[in-house]
């Protein structure tokens, strides 16, 4: 009473749920599948066909699936008990389509008398005669056993017996009948012998025992000889567990199950073709007109673990097969990490090259620089020595011309002047002798300026503050005031500091004096703690210094002087702006490195005190 039950709440759930369908404006689809719901076939198919009707109807789909368990239920009364069911489940619906997997779903989708009257069928079959009917077309899939043997004769050239395994139920006997049929007619140099229906243990027995040069080709086995009832995957393990010859076998989902290989069934490849086909009809193409495709999807895939355990050549794989389960190399697992490790290498290596070679040019350009400023050092050493020495033989010769001129000219010009005196009184002061006297006393008095200004030996008696000093008042004129004042000035120090830093006054106020036309000048000589140094200021006119170069030495002369003892000259001037001429010698050249002035030459008593503070203005 219990089932009666059921059957009444069942359909009536049925009926309830026809009657909202039928009020949508969904596809229905029912998909009768010939195998197991768990069969690995099945599998393919729940997991592509829902999905590819869905998008390809844009989700407007109600999708029934229904499988025919004919492996386990061989007898003709589930197959009326099934056909009853259908019938009863779904005598409300009516379907846009019924796809119909394989020959035994076909069969209940033609039955139209009773289940699906009108509605368009698309089917797989792998009868490749099969009788098409009307409102109906589909994908013809030949099951073609052959290529798999080709296969692993070119795997193991010396293979002599191949054994096909099968079972003992209705559809394994009907692969068996196939095979033999297709063997027959391919003409194989080889042995083949048939392990049908066996117990599972006598099978493995004969399995383990088997003769070299042997080969195992497992069709399908869903029930052994003791009538249990196998999981034809699960079955596959055990043969290839059990066999001590490489197991093939001719369908895709096998591949890891032990067996090395072969020409495979590639069952999701059917399962797309039917689905394109499905939605064309769906879309509103009429089946009829929808011609019947044949296909052969059959690829040769090999287990790579097989063939290392095996100790199968890889080299006699032939070419387009598919090498699955293969053990990732280092270069595989790590090939990013390799090329990316290998450029920056790479990029490291190229960037330290030209580092090295940047390194050694730059070392053969600073070696190269410092012999050329080695050599510029030498030149200009020996240039500053020669111009050292020019201003020592020019100085030299003044000391020794002003001599000639003091001892000699200016003491016979002090004879004439004399005579002209005696002379002049003989005349009382008339006459031509008188006029000779007064020229003789003036070019008396110019000799001996001249004399002084050649070498001025007061510079080594009475020192360097004073002998300015006593510049300043000799170039005094009226119309002009110098301004001279000194600071902290010892009075004994080295002779060339002094006779140096004599000049360049000299120099500047005699420039200022004959051409910036100047009515005040100031000379400062002060002694600072990084050196002595002395300012010549004027008002005058200034001058272009870059121009001024190319004129007169008197600019050269002044640097070379002070740069032969390591001293500085900075002049600034502009046209109409005045000129200041700024002149520093050391304190390292000036009072040595211990702190102590230099050979002096110093006045008489060696006594002259150092002058301070003093200031005065000259001419007015």
């Amino acid at each position: 009473m219990r089932w009666i039950v059921a059957a009444i709440v069942l359909l009536a759930e049925v009926g309830v749920a026809s009657a909202v369908y039928a009020q949508s404006n969904h596809k229905q689809v029912l998909v009768l599948y010939s195998t197991r719901r768990d069969a690995q076939f099945s599998l393919v198919g729940e997991g592509e066909l829902p999905r590819m009707l869905d998008a390809g109807l844009g989700r407007d789909l109600d999708y029934y699936a229904e499988f025919i368990d004919v492996s386990r239920f061989p007898e003709p009364a589930y197959r009326q008990a099934f056909r009853d069911f259908l019938r009863l489940k779904y005598s409300d619906v009516r379907f846009d389509l019924v796809i119909a997997l394989q020959d035994v779903a076909v069969e209940f989708a033609y039955d139209r008398n009773s289940l699906f009257v009108d509605t368009p069928v698309v089917f797989l079959t792998n009868k490749p005669r099969m009788q098409r009917r009307t409102n109906s077309t589909g994908v013809i899939h030949e099951r073609n056993f052959v290529p798999t043997v080709a296969l692993l004769r070119q795997l193991q050239p010396d293979v002599r017996e191949v054994f096909i395994v099968t079972g003992a139920a209705r559809s394994d006997e009907e692969y068996e009948n196939e095979i033999r049929l297709q063997l027959q007619s391919s003409r194989l140099e080889l042995t083949f012998t048939y392990l049908s229906g066996l117990p599972t243990k006598e099978l493995e027995d004969r399995l383990s025992r088997l003769p070299p040069h042997s080969a195992v080709y497992y069709l399908l086995v869903t029930e052994d000889g003791d009538g249990n009832r196998y999981h034809p995957l699960e079955y596959a393990d055990r043969v290839a567990a059990a066999a001590n010859a490489p197991t093939y076998c001719w369908v895709d989902s096998a591949i890891d199950h032990g067996v090395v290989g072969g020409s495979l069934y590639k069952q999701r490849d059917a399962i797309e073709r039917v689905g394109q086909m499905a939605l064309r009809v769906l879309h509103g193409e009429s089946a009829d007109s929808v011609p019947v495709a044949v296909l052969d999807s059959n690829e040769n895939h090999i287990d790579w673990r097989q063939l290392r355990r095996w100790r199968l050549d890889e080299a006699r794989v032939p070419a387009g097969t598919q090498i699955r389960f293969r053990d990732p190399t280092i270069w595989d697992r790590y090939r990013n990490y390799i090329l990316g490790a290998f450029t920056v290498f790479f990029t490291q290596t190229v960037l330290i090259a030209g580092l090295l070679i940047q390194r050694k040019r730059r070392q053969r350009a600073e070696a190269e620089l410092l012999a050329n400023q080695s050599e510029l050092r030498r030149s200009y050493e020996r240039n500053r020595d020669l111009g050292a020495r020019l201003l020592k033989a020019q100085e030299t010769e003044r000391s020794r011309i002003a001599g000639e001129l003091h001892d000699d000219i200016c003491q016979r010009m002090l004879v004439l002047t004399v005579e002209l005196e005696l002379l002049d009184r003989v005349n009382r002061n008339e006459g031509p002798a008188a006029d000779a006297l007064t020229i003789a006393q003036e070019i008396s008095k110019s000799l001996h300026d001249l004399s002084h200004r050649l070498h001025p030996t007061r510079l080594r008696m009475i020192g360097l503050a004073a002998a300015l000093d006593r510049l300043c008042l000799d170039l005094s004129r009226a119309g002009l005031t110098i301004a001279y004042n000194h600071h902290d000035v010892p009075s004994t120090l080295p002779s060339d500091v002094m006779l140096c830093l004599f000049r360049v006054v000299q120099e500047a106020v005699q420039n200022a004096i004959k051409h910036s036309k100047a009515s005040d000048l100031s000379v400062q000589l002060r002694n600072e703690p990084d050196g002595l140094s002395v300012i010549v200021i004027d008002n005058g006119s200034g001058f272009d210094i870059d121009a001024a170069w190319d004129k007169g030495v008197g600019l050269s002369s002044m640097i070379e002087r002070l740069e032969a003892i390591g001293g500085s000259l900075q002049i600034r001037s502009s046209p109409g702006g005045g000129t200041r001429v700024s002149a520093t010698i050391p304190a390292a050249v000036v009072y040595g490195r211990d702190g102590s002035a230099g050979p002096t030459f110093s006045s008489e008593d060696g006594k002259t005190p150092v002058t301070s503070g003093s200031s005065y203005g000259i001419g007015t």
